[in-house]
């Protein structure tokens, strides 16, 4: 029995990851909030699972680091800093970081990758997604994964072929470009749909979140994985294998 530790444990997520451990046959070993021991919470958990915030990250992967501890990353709305961050933790511990711990994303974003590497810029690529109304990062770090997965396909940077926020006379669409659409409201979980479109018909592949119990599941089935890994960064794709 794994004894997993949940870093943003008041939180909707961290909740719905506490009784994901038990529906799991594991040990809940403890949570931590805002101000919260994580350094104790790593002493005595076989793993952490991260949906904090970005600014808690340094100290929850030092207090990993310290205590030889893998850990499962999910917090959204990383910057360039926080993967240079994880990326020089990863040199001593596993780390696995993600923008989505649904196993059903992850098999959307490898479809997405391998749909994008068969269709030329003749076809364009959309992302659109809805999330509840107190979401407070935009583009969701599910639709840029999927961004990612496109231009991983496509064999180019999304930094530099991405159209978002488009407002206005904005000219006519970039040739091969990714755009995203946010839309905000309500209660949705999280729903994503990513459309390629060429002249005279489209493809669309979508995944729609019912509840948050899916990427609980993930996360704890993530971290079940990250027992038997040696130190380096890891992904989702790993984990179902692919």
């Amino acid at each position: 029995m794994a004894r997993i530790g949940i870093i943003g444990s008041e939180g909707r997520m961290g909740r719905a990851i506490a009784e994901a451990i038990g529906a799991a046959g594991e040990e809940l070993a403890g949570g931590v909030d805002k101000d919260g021991d994580v350094a104790a919470l790593a002493a005595r958990a076989d793993v952490l699972i991260d949906f904090s915030s970005p600014g808690a990250l340094e100290g929850n992967l030092e207090a990993a680091i310290a205590a030889n501890k893998p850990i499962v990353i999910g917090t959204t709305g990383l910057e360039e800093r926080h993967h240079w961050l994880i990326d020089t933790a990863a040199e001593s511990i596993p780390v696995l970081q993600t923008g989505n711990t649904s196993l059903g994303v992850t098999l959307l974003a490898h479809l997405v990758r391998e749909a994008a590497s068969r269709l030329d810029e003749d076809w364009d690529i959309e992302i659109v997604e809805t999330h509840h109304r107190m979401k407070v990062d935009a583009p969701s770090g599910t639709a840029l994964l999927l961004g990612e997965a496109a231009a991983k396909g496509r064999g180019i940077a999304l930094a530099d072929n991405s159209e978002r926020g488009r407002d206005g006379i904005t000219g006519k669409r970039g040739t091969g470009t990714i755009g995203f659409a946010a839309l905000r409201g309500g209660t949705v979980a999280g729903d994503h749909t990513v459309h390629f479109l060429a002249d005279n018909e489209r493809i669309a592949v979508s995944h729609m979140a019912e509840n948050r119990g899916i990427f609980a599941r993930g996360a704890v089935k993530a971290a079940q994985w990250m027992l038997e890994r040696k130190p380096g960064r890891y992904t989702m794709p790993e984990v179902l294998g692919l």
